[in-house]
């Protein structure tokens, strides 16, 4: 019997032990649970946020280019009209929106090669304003979906081969095309911080309301601690629109009188094909690309501290046009990444993917819902001015970032001081005055696209001039 008790007794010691171990094993799994769902983690690529916390994050990234994401479908639409009923151009304004969720989506989390798996928010490209607006007025809208969708395919193509044509892009140039691109935005800043292209631009309201924006977002940053100092620009937003609201300066009557839902409608426009349009559409997506390029790299220099892959370069290309022609098979024109969601990573450094994500389904909501969006739309531009002009001086000091890793030697300061001042130069001034001898085409490409000019003199530098320059 003593025998039998002993053996008892040893059985229900090991079972004992045995459960808490099981225990103990049960607690470290629930503290790595909580340890991978963190808020610290919004400065991290990867790694779970708290949804809740993640949301005003992602609703900062969507404020902050709603406005801007709208404005090319009305020029366009303006042009092909009266061919666009008034219903018509809200449809393609509420696909747009989802057309932009998705493909941020598809950035965030690629599907094969298509892709960059990096915090890039998309949306409707000014890029492409003046060349649709052009074609819709001479050929119809349907012409301008089939360039599109033709266009996109394209440079989606070009995308997944660019590994190896990303070797040739020598990295002052991009360093060069993100402080072009930075150049670029501050008048598209001070626009908005005025009141934007509207008759009351510069009036008293419209700049007391950016000033409060503006001192909201930098007293926020300076006062506020830990993951809450990010939110800078949406507590800054919700001031402004306030104020705004307070000065009469927020019209509500469109948003009461929205559809609630609305699904996304494939193929409103059955495309046409013309050779000369798809032309035209497809040099501007190689601007596009080079756009692209130089975001990929601003918001990796900026938000991450290292230099941007090629692999990253590519899907991210990849995304822009492949998802272009999906945005065209919904009736809308081409997206890509947005300049000002990159200022905001340079300013928030907030890069986690999981956060970005809200924010791309907010924005799919949006287009779903289109009293949720024409709500958005209403955000005051002289409240988006008073936070994107720190936004956009942030990517011109990530290109100056990316300028001090190549170094300062006499050719990389002379490409990067040539192509700036050419590039800014030339488009500032009127194509009447500097772009006239040229073919339309070439005044479509390069009369008033910065990035552009930039791109070309700068690939044309860092080949023409000699390595020998920086021998002493």
């Amino acid at each position: 019997m003593g025998e039998e008790q002993f053996k008892v007794e040893e059985q229900k010691k090991e079972k004992q032990n045995s459960e808490e171990q099981k225990n103990e094993k049960n607690t470290d799994a629930e503290l790595k649970a909580e340890a991978a769902v963190s808020v610290d983690n919004i400065y991290k690529l990867d790694g779970r946020v708290p949804v809740w916390k993640a949301i005003p994050f992602g609703l900062q990234h969507v404020l902050a280019m709603f406005v801007a994401n709208l404005a090319p479908i009305a020029i366009i639409a303006e042009a092909a009209s009266p061919e666009l009923t008034q219903n018509q151009v809200g449809k393609i304004i509420s696909n747009a929106m989802f057309i932009a969720g998705l493909a941020t989506l598809i950035q965030l989390y690629p599907l094969w090669k298509i892709g960059a798996r990096l915090p890039i928010v998309m949306g409707v490209s000014f890029t492409f304003v003046t060349i649709l607006s052009t074609i819709g007025a001479n050929y119809g809208y349907p012409v301008v979906i089939g360039s599109v969708l033709v266009g996109g395919l394209v440079e989606g193509t070009i995308g997944l081969l660019v590994k190896r044509l990303a070797k040739f892009i020598k990295p002052i140039v991009s360093a060069t095309v993100v402080c072009g691109i930075g150049l670029s935005l501050f008048t598209v800043g001070i626009r908005y911080f005025g009141g934007g292209y509207t008759e009351d631009f510069g009036s008293p309201e419209n700049l007391i309301v950016g000033t409060i924006t503006l001192l909201v977002s930098v007293i926020w940053m300076v006062t506020m601690k830990g993951y809450l100092k990010a939110l800078s620009v949406l507590a800054a937003m919700i001031v402004g629109y306030i104020v705004a609201v307070s000065f009469g300066m927020v019209d509500l009557s469109y948003v009461t009188g929205s559809r609630i839902t609305s699904i996304p409608d494939f193929l409103m426009f059955t495309p046409e094909f013309k050779i000369g349009p798809i032309l035209s559409v497809i040099v501007i997506f190689f601007v596009s690309a080079a756009e692209t390029i130089g975001d990929t790299s601003a918001m990796v220099s900026g938000g991450l501290n290292r230099e941007v892959k090629d692999r990253e370069i590519s899907g991210s290309i990849a995304s822009d046009g492949y998802m272009s022609s999906v945005s065209a098979l919904f009736g809308c024109p081409p997206v890509t990444s947005f300049s000002q969601n990159v200022g905001l990573i340079a300013m928030t450094k907030v890069v986690n993917r999981f956060t970005i994500m809200t924010g791309a389904v907010i924005m799919m909501f949006a287009g779903c819902f289109p009293i949720v969006g024409n709500f958005f739309a209403t955000m005051p531009q002289a409240v988006l001015g008073g936070c994107t002009v720190m936004m956009f001086g942030q990517i011109f000091m990530s290109g100056i970032k990316m300028l001090s890793h190549c170094g300062f030697t006499s050719k990389n300061t002379t490409i990067a001081a040539l192509s700036l001042s050419i590039g800014v130069g030339a488009t500032a001034a009127s194509e009447s005055e500097i772009w006239h001898i040229f073919p339309p085409i070439i005044r479509d490409v390069f009369g008033a696209n910065v990035v552009a000019v930039i791109f070309v003199i700068a690939m044309i530098l860092s080949y023409v001039l000699p390595e020998s320059m920086d021998e002493e």
